[in-house]
């Protein structure tokens, strides 16, 4: 007897509190359910009903079967859902939070995407530049980048990302390019200000003296400086100086030679961009869909560089 199908039926009869209802939901015979929990009994070796002519109770082993059996149930509906055309469908709100730069650009233009194709469920998102609380305030999915606090939430690695050192062809071609980080204190650089949370300055790979690969941290200075990302970008466009920028931030203006990357041969090893949640044991359908939705968007290389 296929052992799902057992599953099932004892489901069926706990939640409805009788042989014959659930009999008569499934177009079976009672005698048919009976043989299916009697034969369930046995291959556990425990027993989970209690079956009188006047009614159906849980043993202890059975209320504590059920949970997991309908748990069960749901994670593998969601997971014929996810990849069948005709199964189930996604429905009601997710919440989502991401940090304020990288959200606008990068998660606010696929909500309504994602809506579209699940137009059942709706959607909040919010954009704040600190470290949400996500299950505190009751939030599906946290998109956030960079290396992660150590936490009991779950995160999955939805792509890579770097920093890269970027001035425009102008203010190259006014002041030239640094051949190595440590020349950076003759160029004017946008940085954040102290009051940021880049407390650790840029990041750069190079050779020390024994011939070996080292991180290292630098805190290049300039003229200008301001505690939000968003205005070191636009300064940098606007050919202010030498800015130390994500490639989320970066790539299409690189593309499409509004900027021109520096000291590439440095470059520090990524990080990464993580969707960050509370768990998968009870994951609703939606959340997974969302999660999906963007390891696809971000897996495609031309997303970065506005092409998708």
């Amino acid at each position: 007897m296929d052992r799902l199908k057992q599953l099932e039926s004892f489901v069926s009869v706990a939640t409805r509190g009788s042989l014959t209802a659930a009999a008569k939901a499934e177009g079976v015979a009672p005698a048919i359910m009976g043989r299916r929990l009697d034969a369930l009994e046995e291959r556990l070796g425990v027993k989970l009903l209690v079956r009188t002519t006047r009614r159906i109770t849980l043993t202890h082993e059975g209320s504590a079967f059920l949970e997991d059996c309908q748990r069960l149930l749901t994670e593998f509906a969601n997971a014929e859902a996810s990849v069948s055309a005709g199964g189930l469908k996604a429905s009601g709100h997710l919440r989502v939070t991401a940090p304020a730069g990288f959200g606008r650009r990068h998660v606010a233009p696929l909500v309504p995407r994602f809506h579209a194709l699940h137009p059942e469920v709706t959607i909040s998102l919010n954009l704040s530049d600190r470290v949400v609380d996500v299950t505190g305030e009751s939030f599906d999915c946290a998109v956030r980048v960079g290396d992660l606090p150590d936490s009991s939430l779950v995160s999955v690695r939805l792509a890579d990302n770097r920093r890269r050192c970027v001035a425009t062809p102008e203010f190259v071609r006014r002041h030239g390019k640094p051949r190595h980080p440590s020349e950076l204190s003759r160029f004017a650089c946008l940085t954040l200000s102290s009051d940021a949370s880049q407390t650790r300055g840029w990041a750069f790979r190079v050779v020390n003296e024994e011939g070996n690969q080292e991180l290292i941290h630098l805190r290049p200075s300039g003229p200008l400086d301001c505690s939000d990302g968003q205005v070191l970008h636009d300064w940098c466009l606007a050919g202010h100086g030498i800015a130390w920028r994500s490639t989320w931030e970066v790539e299409a203006e690189i593309d499409a030679g509004l900027l021109v990357p520096l000291l590439e041969e440095f470059a520090a090893p990524p990080n990464g961009i993580y969707a960050v949640f509370a768990g998968a044991k009870h994951m609703p359908l939606r959340v997974r869909l969302w999660l999906d939705f963007l390891k696809e968007q971000y897996g495609n290389p031309d997303f970065w560089g506005g092409r998708a």
